[in-house]
């Protein structure tokens, strides 16, 4: 990456075009950020206010990286989550079915064959405690370990156990282990408040409220959950996810998760992951490129053999929900940021 910040500009500014929605973007090393910049109005009424620099996003998928995937390293550390035991050996809720038979590997690494969709309120009907209950008497779509299938239901079943390990639910583990402490004053999970619901890019149109959803999880499972699971419902800006990926880059209790985590981990299948992190599209997994996408258009990468992140966020499904401008524009500014 050059040191001045104007390709980024450029890159981003017409990027947007095809996108059709507003960003705010930050660049950092292990000293924190140096380059951020935005760009766009926050969402499409007429004269309303511009992306800023403290502009909340919903996260969606990014939930999986800043809340639970944390959350899990920290056990991890403390050597109360082992990746290889079956799940039903030290988790009695889940002993003798199938998700019993799965490890923490298979569901951080998207091969447990868990069903690939969600449909909680079609299969289990709206009571979080029988989507609960559903979601862990599920029989697997196909054996573990045959493919990388992306699936929220990985996240959902990793963030039950979480929380059974970790004694509170996911959104109080991530506040007082994560969030607090990284002084992410910024990063919580919904429904909002008024006072940061003025300042949240709005995702898609609601026709049960007849308005966007701005602040309340655009995710269906998260918000059927309540707002917070393992799987989406975190809101935050550009500015705290840079200090999450900054001490990401240091020595701090999370380097030895992180260097476990950030490197190819499903034995040649692909698409090539490493626990949560996805080895970046385009580039080979042992140039240590990692990235995680959320639904809504934001997304983040990180690599520790080059000491850099890079955050991008966007409201992409505020206009609508075709993939491809934001995938361009994505893969063009990982190029320039990591080469």
């Amino acid at each position: 990456m050059t040191s001045s910040s104007e390709p980024l500009v450029a890159l981003v500014t017409d990027g947007l075009r095809g996108v059709g929605t507003g960003a705010v973007w930050a660049v950092g090393d292990a000293g924190g950020e140096r380059h951020e910049g935005r760009h766009g109005p926050l969402g499409r009424r007429p004269g309303g206010p511009e992306m800023a620099r403290d502009t909340l996003f919903d996260l969606a998928s990014l939930t999986k990286i800043v809340a639970l995937w944390p959350c899990a390293g920290a056990l991890w550390t403390a050597g109360r989550l082992p990746l290889d035991d079956p799940l039903g050996s030290y988790w009695t809720e889940v002993a003798g079915r199938p998700v019993g038979r799965l490890t923490a590997r298979h569901l951080l690494t998207h091969t447990a064959g868990l069903p690939p969709r969600t449909n909680f309120a079609r299969l289990y009907g709206t009571d979080p405690a029988d989507v609960r209950a559903g979601v862990l008497a599920a029989p697997l779509h196909r054996p573990p370990g045959q493919a990388v299938e992306y699936t929220d239901r990985a996240a959902i079943v990793l963030g039950y156990l979480v929380e059974a390990l970790g004694g509170s639910p996911l959104d109080r583990l991530a506040t007082e282990q994560v969030w607090r402490p990284l002084g992410m004053t910024d990063t919580a999970f919904g429904p909002l408040g008024p006072g940061e619901r003025a300042r949240t890019a709005p995702t898609e149109f609601d026709p049960a409220t007849g308005d966007y959803l701005t602040g309340v999880v655009h995710d269906p499972s998260a918000r059927l959950l309540g707002g917070a699971c393992g799987s989406a419902g975190a809101f935050s800006t550009a500015r705290d996810l840079g200090l999450f990926l900054t001490s990401l880059l240091g020595s701090g209790p999370s380097a030895g998760w992180a260097a476990e985590s950030l490197r190819e981990q499903t034995g040649g299948l692909t698409p090539a992951r490493g626990l949560s992190w996805l080895c970046a599209p385009g580039t080979d997994p042992s140039a240590g490129t990692f990235v995680h996408y959320g639904f809504t258009g934001t997304a983040m990468w990180l690599n520790r053999r080059q000491g850099r992140w890079a955050v991008l966020l966007t409201n992409k499904v505020h206009l609508n929900r075709e993939l491809q401008p934001l995938t361009d524009l994505r893969n063009a500014f990982r190029r320039e940021v990591f080469g």
